[in-house]
């Protein structure tokens, strides 16, 4: 079914570096426009100026008086739960930017909420909706791992100072582990399955913040397999999707895999969906052969806003549903306690 000519008005809830990014895709997308921005900074009324649009400063005053038909919301953590519910409250589907929420009981409620009321919730997980990911999930669920066995990924690279000049970057809670890791948690739930228990070491020692530099993760997966992370946002490395997959102009990209996927009939690389299998006879002393899976590049957050109108319009289900980006922030959690407490934490 093809939607009508008349792109749908999407309402922006929060200015910052996400919403800005949301903001300048819907102004030349063909499915949805931008209703009005609700963000209390002056820098967000000058922006919202330069482009003609209507500005509030309380997203309240922008649900009552904006022709919004849906809502992405972009704001602190602590605020997504009570922001969506407002939003629910007004009968529009939101796309809330990941986390969820701050807390597994704040998701909750926030899941509730659009539940009760028949609202979709929709979580900015882009990646599931990167043609790269599309395929490695459809390789997956055609048999080419077989039986998973392990899996491995890299989420390194370098934050120049300046990105620490906001406090709550440098408190618990505003490390690699909530904002980036929790990315590479979702794209391995989305492809491999769920995962049971998790544990985890973090380490502030090159900065000396309150908050983690690096971690280090182990997966335990519900099939069997088992699986690593390492994240940091302290090393000089090419070794991450933003840099790898090439999804953001403004991330030079390389030509470097990060996620590695091994089973019992062949593996997996991503981002460049390598694979290796054997073709004949098997073991470790045959040679493999690696057939290469070539995709056009497309913006993922783009995919993400057309699919936004779709399941305000009932025509699509979310790709990952409010109680999805639940299952996604639990394990992120998991994470944390298990690096506070020294033990497996089951998710």
């Amino acid at each position: 079914m093809t939607p009508s000519a008349a792109r749908m008005p999407v309402a922006v809830i929060g200015a910052g570096a996400i919403g800005r990014m949301h903001i300048e895709r819907m102004l030349r997308h063909p499915d949805v426009s931008v209703a009005a921005i609700a963000d209390p900074t002056p820098a967000a009324r000058t922006l919202a100026e330069s482009l003609g649009l209507a500005w509030f400063a309380d997203h309240r005053e922008l649900l009552e008086k904006s022709p919004a038909r849906a809502a992405i919301v972009a704001t602190p953590n602590h605020t997504h739960a009570d922001v969506g519910i407002h939003c629910i409250e007004r009968g529009l589907p939101v796309l809330m930017e990941k986390p969820v929420a701050d807390t597994v009981e704040n998701a909750e409620r926030l899941c509730q909420a659009g539940e009760r009321a028949g609202v979709p919730i929709m979580v900015g997980h882009q990646r599931r909706h990167n043609p790269i990911i599309q395929r490695a999930r459809a390789l997956v669920n055609e048999g080419v791992l077989g039986r998973p066995v392990s899996v491995n990924g890299m989420a390194t690279w370098l934050k120049p100072d300046s990105y620490f000049e906001l406090a709550w970057r440098r408190e618990k809670g505003g490390g690699p582990v909530l904002i980036n890791l929790i990315h590479d948690l979702d794209l391995l739930r989305f492809l491999v399955g769920e995962i049971d228990s998790v544990q985890a070491i973090t380490s502030s020692a090159v900065r000396g913040y309150e908050v983690e530099d690096t971690a280090a993760v182990l997966l335990r997966f519900a099939n069997g397999a088992l699986g690593t992370l390492a994240v940091s946002d302290a090393a000089v490395t090419p070794w991450n999707w933003d840099l790898a997959a090439g999804e953001a102009a403004h991330y030079a990209q390389v030509s470097v895999d990060t996620h590695f996927l091994s089973g019992t009939e062949g593996s997996l690389t991503l981002p460049r969906l390598n694979v290796w299998r054997f073709d004949g006879q098997r073991g470790w002393h045959e040679p493999l052969t690696l057939q290469r899976n070539m995709l056009h590049r497309q913006d993922p957050y783009i995919e993400q806003l057309r699919h936004v109108r779709a399941v305000a319009e009932g025509r699509e289900q979310p790709l990952c549903s409010g109680r999805d980006g639940l299952r996604t922030l639990r394990t992120a959690l998991a994470v944390h306690e298990a690096a506070a407490s020294g033990r497996g934490v089951a998710v």
